[in-house]
């Protein structure tokens, strides 16, 4: 699976980011070949030195799917909210995304400790 990752500085508290925002979801929603999104808000910075107060993910089953989305009017429409709204303060990233279940996790420990101990 891949991903759009932006990351969004101080601006999205910002009551006209508010106002806007759900334009750019509107639009964002709407393009084609997205398997979900999430959308976090940072409350509490732990170390260095980011500005990043807001963080919206957009899944895509391949990148090939994740650049047609970019790519289609919806795709074209949210990128020009977006960069309307944060005044280009913003970061784009595509990342692969993989993860894995607790459970599944939980089974490879116990595999492991087990090679461990013979």
């Amino acid at each position: 699976m891949y991903k759009l990752i932006i990351l969004i500085g101080p601006v999205a508290n910002s009551p006209t980011f508010g106002d806007e925002w759900p334009q750019f979801l509107h639009n964002a929603e709407s393009m084609p070949g997205l398997l979900r999104e999430a959308t976090v808000r940072i409350q509490t910075p732990l170390y260095g030195d980011s500005e990043i107060t807001m963080i919206h993910e957009l899944f895509f089953e391949t990148p090939e799917a994740l650049h047609r989305a970019l790519a289609s009017p919806y795709g074209q429409a949210a990128g020009e909210t977006l960069q309307k709204i944060t005044h280009g303060h913003m970061n784009l990233l595509i990342a692969e995304h993989k993860e894995d279940s607790i459970e599944n996790l939980r089974n490879y420990r116990k595999d492991t400790s087990h090679a461990d101990a013979e």
